[in-house]
């Protein structure tokens, strides 16, 4: 627990919050008028027990439950990234799922721009794999420049993908589908990717794949064999980042090289360097 940065961050964003807006007024005490609700009006609002808000905010709360983190920071209207360093700061941890269930479903409108200055084919899906954002080398691997609109759909059950993926069966289904299993892990009621599971799950091949898969795969660094419709054969090398505005969204990146076989090694890691 980080008892000075939760303080901080309770209070800052407490401070925010008029009692007026919340049907209340502000205490009559002479002194100076603190803005904000105060730490008793919290516990009247969320209907918890004298002094429950003031010790959280004070850091005397040892591993609270994650109901009250969850009730303070919709009162608070905290947005994703503070929500994280509330979980941070209060348990040492981040969140198990967004604070709006409704988070990585949009973006800013500036990503669309980013993604126009990438020279590599690049896009970005939601946390249901729906494609948000593309730049023109990614749509130009696709026949007219028509992007699917979930790029797991796409690449688990649509037979297009089975021809420009190269060695579908083999370098890429077993490879993309045990993300498929991690999505639905971590939101098991997520339509999207509940009626992906179905459309694999009948599809025999994907089917098969899909129950032998290991169980987890990324993303980062990976490279598979692809062949564009206008370079010809070659290996993408797959680059992942996620965008904090929208938690579970992925920027992809495909680094494509041209060539019948795959490189040989690979380029060095990056580390930061070390002061003379």
């Amino acid at each position: 627990m980080d008892k000075l940065a939760l303080r901080l961050l309770l209070s800052e964003r407490r401070a925010s919050i008029t009692p007026e807006s919340q049907g209340l007024s502000r205490p009559t005490r002479q002194g100076r008028r603190a803005r904000g609700l105060s730490q008793a009006q919290i516990d009247q609002i969320l209907h918890r027990a004298p002094d429950t808000y003031g010790r959280l905010e004070s850091g005397r709360y040892p591993n609270p439950p994650v109901d009250l983190l969850q009730d303070v920071a919709r009162l608070f209207r905290m947005n994703e990234q503070e929500w994280i360093a509330l979980w941070r700061y209060a348990l040492g941890q981040d969140p198990p799922r967004p604070l709006d269930f409704r988070s990585g479903e949009e973006l800013p409108g500036v990503w669309q721009e980013i993604l126009a200055g990438v020279s590599h084919p690049a896009y970005i899906n939601d946390r249901s794999w729906n494609v948000l954002a593309h730049n023109a080398p990614f749509a130009a691997l696709f026949p007219r420049r028509r992007v699917p609109a979930n790029a797991m759909r796409w690449m688990t059950v649509e037979p297009a993908a089975r021809t420009l993926l190269t060695d579908w069966e083999t370098a890429w289904a077993p490879l993309v589908l045990p993300q498929l299993r991690v999505a639905l892990a971590a939101d098991p009621s997520d339509k999207t990717l509940c009626a992906i599971e179905q459309d694999v799950l009948a599809d025999p091949v994907a089917a098969r794949l899909y129950e032998s898969a290991s169980a987890y795969s990324h993303l980062d660094g990976d490279e598979r064999p692809l062949r564009h419709p206008s370079l010809g054969a070659g290996w993408v090398t797959m680059c992942a980042a996620q965008p904090l505005a929208a938690p579970g969204s992925r920027l992809i990146v495909l680094v494509f090289h041209p060539g019948a076989r795959r490189r040989r090694g690979r380029a060095p890691s990056l580390r930061a360097r070390a002061d003379d």
